[in-house]
């Protein structure tokens, strides 16, 4: 599935609407990124960025982005970079979140989640770190960590 997810993502992107297009399947094919509604601005290999809205929907009870809204989000822009970064004869499955929490999140968010190549020279199976931000439209880092990956050879087909 890993470059699957890329491939439409770029396939889509082509037309207009499609970004918005790519947003609603990839939110669909992982229910649960549904409830943040992620809107993908960009994916590439070793990086990926998408915004969540500032909705009543996903607040906590201060009126805020709700912290595992924002850890959502956060994950749904990891699963982009995995996606678009994996090689074919390979899988990844998240490991855990370390997040840090530095602001509060009072507007939408700008989700990033990045690699290196480096990270992936190496033999399978292997851990990368994605590191992952939340930004506030000001320009203000409110979340900050790393998502763990594995990634191994995916079994031989027989």
């Amino acid at each position: 599935m890993a470059q699957q997810t890329y491939a439409l993502y770029r396939r889509l992107t082509r037309y207009p609407g499609g970004t918005r297009l790519f947003s609603l399947a990839y939110a669909r094919f992982a229910p649960y990124f549904w409830t943040v509604r992620p809107q993908v601005r960009d994916v590439r290999p070793h990086r990926a960025e998408l915004t969540i809205k500032n909705r009543r929907r996903v607040h906590n009870h201060i009126g805020t982005l709700h912290a595992i809204a924002v850890c959502n989000g956060l994950e749904a822009a990891m699963g982009l970079v995995a996606e678009a970064t994996c090689p074919d004869h390979q899988r990844w499955l998240p490991r855990g979140l370390q997040v840090e929490y530095l602001q509060k999140s009072t507007t939408d968010l700008l989700c990033v989640a990045e690699t290196s190549p480096s990270d992936w020279e190496r033999e399978a199976p292997f851990d990368v770190d994605v590191r992952v931000k939340a930004v506030r439209t000001d320009g203000v880092v409110v979340v900050q960590g790393v998502i763990p990956i594995y990634v191994s050879d995916k079994p031989a087909k027989g």
